[in-house]
């Protein structure tokens, strides 16, 4: 192992997969601003914060990969010490945890109706939102590594109640969605697509924060927490937008298809025939057609992919559950 892998090696890494995020974040941004959804002002400016805020953590990460791997190069004792991108790095992950936090909270809201759950995760939030930004404020203030020990308990709180309300979002949204099933294929299968968006919300970003908080309690003397620090901002608003933009996939799940069973919506045609015969010839033919439409499907134009949503982005099939 080299002098350097647990310090610049493992933020390099981190720094990698926060520009590959990044990269998978403005291509669902041009997805959302090039489909016409017909969203609230409120969520629109939600997604432009998030991907303002993304881009320029972004920039502040490859600027810290030049600083260490260029400016310091000859100065190993500049790694005892972290810049102002470090601090930046906590504040930027905070604003892009609680935005989103808050925009699943409301649809936990929609959902549930249930104030206290929607309160707890709220306060969840707010909590992860303010010990994180202290902490990253604090970390700018004492600069030298070896003396971070002090800031151990507000990391452990800030991520701590950042994975408390991740994991609440996810908890709640699964189960409420888990009861809705019908029994019919095509309505369960949406259900199921968006159990998946849930459970993809609260468990990647969990797994980063939970990563990160080990990383920076047990390995204090290295930069293996950077590595997860950076890319959680990235994988908040991934997951926002690909909850976002799934109601495409999700609109062509409702208008398309026809059952194949009983259990499932679709069109059956019944026949019957019967038929009597003199001798020699056939007489008469007698058919019956019996046609049973179980729905009547509707066609949606690809330019108004939200007709099925409210004004909050959440299908409005789900919302009387």
């Amino acid at each position: 192992m080299g002098d350097f892998d647990t310090t610049v090696g493992v933020l390099l890494l981190g720094l990698f997969l926060n520009t590959y995020l990044y990269g998978l974040v403005t291509y669902q941004f041009l997805v959302y601003r090039y489909t016409k959804f017909n969203d609230a002002t409120w969520i629109k400016a939600m997604v432009g914060a998030l991907f303002v805020t993304d881009t320029a953590h972004s920039a502040v990460a490859i600027y810290a990969a030049w600083e260490m791997c260029v400016t310091n190069y000859a100065n190993p004792s500049s790694l005892q010490f972290v810049s102002w991108t470090i601090p930046f790095t906590a504040v930027a992950t905070s604003v892009a945890a609680i935005i989103t936090q808050y925009f699943l909270a409301h649809r936990v809201f929609k959902l549930t109706k249930s104030a206290p759950v929607v309160g707890v995760i709220g306060l969840l939030s707010t909590l992860g939102f303010i010990f994180g930004v202290y902490a990253g404020v604090r970390s700018g203030i004492i600069r030298e590594v070896k003396n971070f020990a002090p800031l151990t308990p507000y990391v452990i709180c800030w991520l701590g109640f950042q994975t408390c309300a991740d994991l609440l979002i996810t908890g709640v949204l699964s189960f409420v969605l888990a009861r809705s099933r019908t029994g019919f294929r095509r309505t369960d299968t949406i259900i199921n697509r968006l159990i998946r968006g849930a459970v993809q919300t609260g468990l990647f970003a969990s797994i980063f924060a939970l990563a990160d908080l080990f990383s920076f309690v047990l390995h204090r003397d290295t930069n293996l927490y950077a590595m997860f620090a950076y890319p959680i901002g990235r994988i908040y608003t991934n997951t926002l937008l690909d909850t976002l933009n799934s109601r495409i996939e999700l609109k062509m799940m409702n208008s398309n298809g026809v059952s194949e069973n009983s259990n499932n919506t679709g069109t059956f045609r019944l026949q019957n025939q019967s038929a009597t015969f003199a001798p020699g010839a056939l007489q008469t033919v007698i058919r019956s057609d019996i046609l049973v439409t179980t729905e009547v499907l509707t066609h949606v134009s690809s330019e108004q992919v939200d007709t099925k949503f409210g004004e909050d982005g959440f299908p409005a099939d789900t919302k009387a559950v």
